[in-house]
């Protein structure tokens, strides 16, 4: 099969906004989203174990690329830039031309990216989420609210805009950070109830009746330094969590009693249909003071760095299955496939999952 592997890549000297002429507050995490060259070369390379793979830069020229090339599916990993459409620009694109493709839909990439909207949904289905509330810096926050609190921008992934400092336990720290996420990224902030309990991320592959949840990786704060809140805070995944002095911050399989296990399972299944999600998808869970989980964070477009040392969540809870990185992204190109009706060519990979 042909596919056309889209993405968005981060260079070593991509400190700066492009010259786009749009305005940009911020400068330091603009491309944190995106993945680096040794991560799209890995894909790729996964790809052409079965396949004839095309690269095409999820770019201002991805829709004329695309159209010319016509492949039977694209692997999608675009993140974007600039936008609460970001992640659904090039899934939109391909609808358009009537090219098939991995993972969710324009909709669903849209509404997991916007934290209210996603936790508004869970929250109709009465799928535990913590309480929240969306606040503008000159916003007064409702009286139903303790402290700590955790504070978000509302538009943002890959712990963007989630500081150290983003768990705040007095009014005043809750007008700082509101400031900040408004002044860094123009946008209003998530105030949602701290969880207090432990934290995992959980991997999701397949669709329907086959949608496979692989094992369960669990986030060991006593690991981040001395005096760090215990959130994954934007520090934690990118400035402590180095490839050459890599955290012990996850465990996989975590260490669950069989009920909870099944619960946490179960709460992310649904969350996967509820959202729509396709294909495959990462779901970030929190326990709360009695020990039930809940949803905190929904990403259908994980990271996949490929090597071990780099910590990435996904990638890391393929290996406690057994599947290599190769494997892992094939399933992926499976699930779709099945979901497509397009003729699977590897025998060998349906069987994994």
């Amino acid at each position: 099969m042909h596919i056309a592997l889209a993405f968005n890549q981060r260079a070593e000297e991509d400190d700066q906004p492009p010259a786009t002429g749009l305005p940009h507050p911020r400068q330091h995490d603009l491309y944190a989203e995106w993945d680096d060259s040794s991560t799209i070369q890995a894909v790729a390379a996964a790809l052409a174990e079965q396949h004839r793979v095309s690269l095409v830069h999820a770019d201002l020229d991805a829709f004329e690329q695309l159209r010319a090339l016509r492949p039977e599916l694209v692997f999608n990993m675009s993140e974007g830039l600039y936008g609460a459409s970001r992640e659904a620009q090039i899934p939109a694109l391909l609808d358009m031309l009537q090219i098939p493709y991995t993972g969710s839909d324009p909709l669903t990439l849209g509404l997991c990216l916007d934290k209210r909207r996603t936790k508004e949904i869970l929250a109709y289905h009465r799928i535990p989420t913590p309480d929240f509330i969306q606040l503008r810096r000159a916003d007064r926050l409702p009286d139903r609210f303790r402290f700590p609190l955790l504070v978000k921008p509302a538009l943002e992934g890959s712990s963007k805009g989630i500081r150290d400092a983003s768990l705040v336990h007095t009014p005043r720290q809750l007008q700082q950070q509101l400031d900040r996420v408004w002044s860094e990224y123009r946008q209003p902030a998530l105030v949602e109830e701290f969880l207090d309990g432990r934290e995992f991320t959980v991997a999701l592959i397949g669709n329907g009746a086959a949608l496979q949840v692989l094992p369960i990786v669990e986030i060991d704060f006593s690991s981040l330094p001395a005096g760090a809140n215990p959130i994954y805070s934007y520090e934690a995944k990118w400035l402590w969590d180095t490839d050459s002095d890599p955290l012990r911050i996850f465990h996989c399989p975590a260490r669950l009693e069989p009920l909870l296990q099944r619960n946490i399972e179960e709460l992310c299944r649904k969350t996967f249909r509820h959202l729509g999600c396709r294909d495959w998808c990462r779901i970030d869970v929190r326990l709360d003071s009695g020990g039930h989980p809940q949803i905190i964070e929904v990403n259908p477009l994980p990271g996949v760095l490929p090597r071990p040392e780099q910590n990435s969540c996904f990638p890391k809870a393929a290996r406690a299955a057994g599947l290599s990185y190769a494997q892992m992204i094939l399933s992926v190109v499976n699930a779709a496939s099945r979901r497509l009706g397009l003729v699977e060519k590897s025998d060998a990979c349906r069987s994994l999952l």
